[in-house]
């Protein structure tokens, strides 16, 4: 006998498997369950869509059978296709939203580790200055391209230590007064002080007066 029953699924424009169950009822009637399953929805949701249950005699369901399921069934396998398309474009929304927040994580931990590097240079360079190692210092000043934010602080810092170490290019040397060196710098043998220098001096300048003064006894010309 010909019943065309395959041949009309086959023609259902529905995706997954189609399960039915037949069940007497009474003695003249049946119950047929109709379930599409889908196992490629990953959405748990499709498990609460409900069989389509029909009932009737035998020669009801022959006339009627896929004029009823037709619909449905196509309704439930579009309604799971659409889930699954959900389900996929959700997965790589998390995908996507953890990317994002590893990227985040992995910026801030470079920043971080960033914000270390230079605070312990600068601390170094502190502590060297402290220590009076200007030149030092000075190299432990992170340099500007590392640091492009940070560009005024780190031309201020090499500015203020390169002053305490670098020369006066355009500053004139002091002028150094001449001074005749006291005798007892030269004569340190003798002993000469201060007051030695002063006796000497006036007694030299006696002997000047008496050999100037005139003597009675001198013939005049």
């Amino acid at each position: 006998m010909d019943t065309n029953f395959f041949n009309q699924i086959a023609q259902m424009d529905i995706i997954g498997d189609l399960h039915i169950t037949v069940a007497k009822a009474t003695e003249d009637r049946l119950v047929v369950l109709v379930m599409l399953q889908n196992e490629a929805c990953g959405d748990s949701a499709k498990h609460s869509i409900p069989p389509l249950s029909l009932r009737g005699t035998a020669e009801e369901l022959d006339q009627g059978f896929f004029e009823n399921i037709t619909a449905p069934m196509q309704s439930a396998s579009g309604l799971m296709v659409d889930m699954e398309g959900y389900m996929k474009q959700l997965e790589n929304t998390k995908k996507q939203s953890a990317m994002v927040k590893e990227k985040e994580d992995r910026q801030k931990k470079e920043a971080e580790a960033k914000d270390k590097k230079f605070n312990d240079a600068m601390a170094k360079a502190d502590e060297l200055e402290k220590e009076g190692k200007f030149r030092e210092a000075w190299m432990k000043v992170p340099e500007i391209h590392e640091f492009p934010l940070k560009a005024e602080q780190l031309r201020r810092r090499k500015a203020e230590l390169s002053a305490k170490f670098a020369p006066d290019l355009f500053g004139s040397a002091p002028e150094k007064t001449a001074t005749e060196p006291p005798k007892e710098a030269l004569f340190p043998e003798h002993g000469y002080t201060g007051e030695d220098e002063q006796a000497e001096q006036e007694e030299t300048e006696t002997h000047e007066a008496e050999y100037w003064e005139e003597d009675p006894d001198e013939p005049e010309y």
